[in-house]
């Protein structure tokens, strides 16, 4: 074996107890997400963690880094580049941050996004105060038809390099660079027949290598592929999308003219609340079935396509789905997680982009109940969806950063008890009031009160708006541009209403949203 390889295989000691902050940048075809740690690059630093030495496992081949790379990401990746950043510790490397992309389509692309990953990786490792002393690369991918895996790897070896390139520029060796396709794998680094055969090495059967063994001891488990993570979250190809869309339709026709309107819109945001609170119970009542294939087939059978239309449209305005963000802990989270995921399935054909809403929900829910790994992925498919989805980017920069969501939590908590001390007090004064006609303690009728301040009239839409046109189908419907979110700052970040983005609207509906804007956010 060379030097390049001895280097790699001594340097892999492995802390899989979990203590290593994970940031995977996402991309899809070559698309990047800005979601991860260290920048626009979509990487992720690892602070060096406090090592659980029954856990630790020392890897000193390729064909065990190979096999390591699942139990690194948590799942086993597909058309991905993966950067893992090694720490020097006596001597030894200790895995730490790690980044994944998706592999560019366009090898015009892969310049850039070698550059770009390798960056993001170091920069922020350094900005933890963890610098990489070297830097162990993967490329991942299928062989396409009539493709063999060592076509796969000649193929990808120009990406390598320019992986490797682009990590020296910045001081930072490669000291492995492997391919992984048809359940196989090449190293780039090592010319040697004897331990790297040019035909490639099979892969180990899965869960019996010196690590899948650790793993299991440490009650680590790899959650399938990523393809499969993601399945849980995305639209239907099924006949039953058909229907769904139909649905969606008839429900957008009569739901989005009352949310344009400023008389109905609460009316609208707490009866689409009621409706989820309903269903929250109504999948509390069921226990999911073991395994992720049945247990979501069992939740889309709880959800009627009218429910799931009216549910969606109406998650639409930020407000309404700030509320619905409270349901994130306890007894609750569970069912909500479920609800979210159903929901974010059911944003089939011209309504990809509504699925922003409940795949944020998704990712939030998923993050304050520990579950970075399902949290990453949902905010990352929600920026797919919608790019200016700003409260999506601002919880997944959050959880990519390690931040706690227990600050998240306490705001969302804090607003609940508000609203419902409102509530209870609006309550009991009208229940203290005496009742017109009776007797006061003077004998005299009382007076009615008098407001302390003037209630400003509500302005009344104009004949340009859409209820003045019922044949018309609302902006965004059908096969043109769905309506966008506007103020995305949610107070779920920080407590506190913003102003909002460029769109200048409160939800994805911008009819009227000039007016409504300066009273919502107060």
């Amino acid at each position: 074996m060379t030097n390049h390889s001895e280097a790699a295989g001594t340097s892999g000691n492995g802390d899989i107890s979990g203590h290593d902050e994970r940031g995977e940048g996402n991309g899809h075809g070559g698309h990047r997400e800005d979601h991860a740690e260290g920048g626009a690059a979509g990487a992720g630093s690892g602070a060096d963690g406090i090592p659980c030495a029954e856990h630790q496992v020392t890897l000193r081949t390729p064909a065990e880094l190979a096999d390591a790379l699942p139990y690194l990401l948590g799942y086993r990746p597909e058309d991905s580049i993966v950067l893992v950043a090694l720490h020097d510790r006596d001597g030894r490397g200790r895995f730490g941050g790690r980044a994944r992309l998706g592999i560019p389509g366009n090898e015009d692309d892969w310049p850039a996004v070698a550059e770009q990953l390798a960056q993001g990786l170091i920069t922020g490792s350094e900005r933890r105060g963890a610098p990489v002393e070297s830097m162990v690369a993967f490329l991942c991918q299928d062989p396409r038809v009539n493709e063999s895996g060592w076509e796969v790897m000649s193929r990808l070896r120009p990406l390598a390099q320019l992986l490797r390139t682009a990590c020296g520029a910045l001081d930072v060796p490669v000291v492995e660079a492997l391919c992984i396709s048809d359940n196989r794998w090449w190293s780039y680094v090592c010319p040697s027949e004897e331990c790297c055969p040019s035909g490639g090495t099979p892969m180990g059967l899965p869960g019996t290598s010196v690590l899948a063994a650790a793993a299991t001891y440490a009650g680590l488990q790899v959650r399938g592929s990523l393809k499969e993570l993601r399945a849980r979250l995305s639209p239907w190809e099924t006949a039953a999308a058909l229907e769904q869309e139909s649905a969606l339709n008839a429900v957008s026709v009569a739901l989005i003219p009352r949310i344009l309107d400023d008389e109905s819109r609460a009316d609208v945001a707490d009866q689409t609340l009621e409706l989820a609170d309903r269903l929250l119970r109504r999948f509390a009542d069921v226990p999911p079935l073991s395994g992720t294939l049945p247990a979501d087939l069992r939740d889309d059978e709880l959800l009627a396509h009218d429910e799931a239309a009216t549910l969606i449209l109406g998650l639409q305005d930020r407000g309404t789905r700030d509320r619905a963000a409270e349901w994130m802990e306890g007894d609750e989270a569970g069912p909500a997680l479920r609800l979210w995921r159903a929901l974010a399935r059911r944003c089939v054909g011209a309504y990809g982009e509504h699925a922003a809403a409940p795949l944020t929900l998704a990712g939030w829910v998923a993050w304050s109940t520990g579950d970075e790994l399902e949290a990453r992925e949902a905010l990352a498919m929600a920026l797919g969806a919608d790019p200016g989805y700003l409260f999506a980017r601002l919880l997944h920069q959050a959880c990519n950063e390690g931040l706690d969501p227990e600050s998240i939590r306490r705001c969302l908590r804090k607003e609940r008890a508000d609203r419902g001390g409102a509530v209870a007090g609006s309550e009991a004064s009208a229940a203290s009031a005496p009742r017109a006609g009776s007797d006061s303690p003077s004998g005299q009728t009382p007076a009615a009160p008098t407001r302390t301040a003037p209630r400003r009239r509500r302005r009344t839409r104009s004949t340009g708006g859409p209820t003045s046109h019922p044949n018309r189908r609302p902006t965004g419907l059908g096969g043109t541009r769905r309506p966008r979110p506007a103020a995305e700052g949610s107070t779920a970040t920080d407590g506190r209403g913003r102003s909002g983005d460029s769109k200048g609207a409160p939800s994805r509906f911008r009819r009227g949203a000039g007016r409504r804007e300066s009273r919502s956010d107060t």
